[in-house]
């Protein structure tokens, strides 16, 4: 479905010229006053506005500053337009919340970077998590599918941390989410020092990450992802825990249970035995080898070097050095 544009603008001639430039992309709907413009917000909903700045009722910095008071309508991207070259109402529309401006006679060209470049902003934030900036499920399959249908050879990371909840019970959600944001921090890190060029870090939710490499790179950079959430990670518990290796809690029945301090695993699925064809194979696969990793103490990677699913494990595999 096309993205919805209203324009706002007391110049028919005007309102005209930018119909034309846009009704081939978005479905393009007008008003001729600030007022009119206000009531087609509320029953069009619009994806993005363009406000004209001088109109005979309400000026487009009135209107910008009326919909960002409106919790209905604080985020809808606004487009300033202009026909004063003046730095000052550039500003000014910048400082009510206005996303971008234009000038009058504007380049169709620009006009429509400009448009797209916001929706593009949007889609990317939408798909990114709130905690940790990093793209979501949707762009994790986009990415692993598009690798999958280019035939590339592929090495496809999941990350987990171990005893993350028992962590979050004693040292509360705040901490937790600081784990989270230091455990990205680590894989972007690491990604961009020991990866390609066009690796993707990717976060599922809670504590499990996704990361998309190649099967040369895949090993180092989990070693290396390793010993920077091992050595960074003990910084997040108290002196008392660090010494004795472990936290205690109380479970549901008000006994005593005893955790070990956080590790982190990487379970790696490449195509370079077998064929894969779809991203759900993909998670069928590591669903097993997280399975393996589970029974290994400590931070570690494994790497699935199977030929085919029907394959043991009990071949030479790779893990903590």
């Amino acid at each position: 479905m096309a993205k919805k544009i209203l324009i706002v603008d007391d110049s028919p001639f005007f309102r005209g010229q930018l119909r034309l430039s846009l009704n081939k992309e978005y479905d393009v709907i007008e008003a001729g006053t600030g007022a009119e413009g206000l009531d087609l917000v509320k029953s069009e909903k619009p994806d993005l506005a363009l406000l004209d700045v001088i109109m005979p009722d309400y000026s487009g910095f009135e209107i910008c500053r009326i919909l960002r008071e409106s919790e209905s309508n604080n985020l809808m991207p606004i487009i300033m337009i202009t026909s004063q070259d003046s730095q000052e109402d550039i500003l000014i529309g910048l400082e009510l919340g206005a996303d971008d401006y234009v000038k009058k006679p504007f380049n169709e060209r620009e006009l429509l970077s400009r448009i797209k470049n916001i929706f593009r902003r949007i889609d990317r934030n939408r798909n990114a998590n709130p905690l940790t900036g990093l793209n979501g499920n949707l762009e994790i399959q986009r990415d692993i599918t598009s690798r999958i249908a280019r035939g590339i050879s592929f090495a496809v990371i999941y990350v987990d941390l171990d005893n993350f909840k028992a962590y979050n019970d004693v040292y509360g959600f705040s901490n937790g989410d600081r784990i989270i944001v230091l455990s990205a921090d680590i894989l972007k890190d690491q990604v961009a020092l020991f990866g390609n060029s066009d690796d993707f870090v990717g976060h599922i939710g809670g504590d499990d990450f996704i990361l998309v490499s190649t099967p040369d790179k895949a090993e180092r950079i989990c070693e290396e992802i390793i010993a920077e959430f091992d050595e960074k990670v003990l910084n997040f518990y108290n002196e008392e825990d660090r010494i004795r290796g472990c936290i205690t809690t109380k479970n549901r029945k008000g006994e005593i249970d005893t955790f070990p301090l956080m590790s982190i695993s990487l379970a790696i699925i490449t195509n370079e035995r077998r064929e894969i064809n779809s991203y759900v194979e993909v998670g069928d696969i590591a669903s097993d080898v997280k399975k393996k990793l589970k029974t290994m103490p400590g931070s570690n990677y494994f790497t699935d070097r199977r030929r085919d699913a029907y394959q043991s494990f009990d071949i030479p595999q790779s893990s903590k050095p």
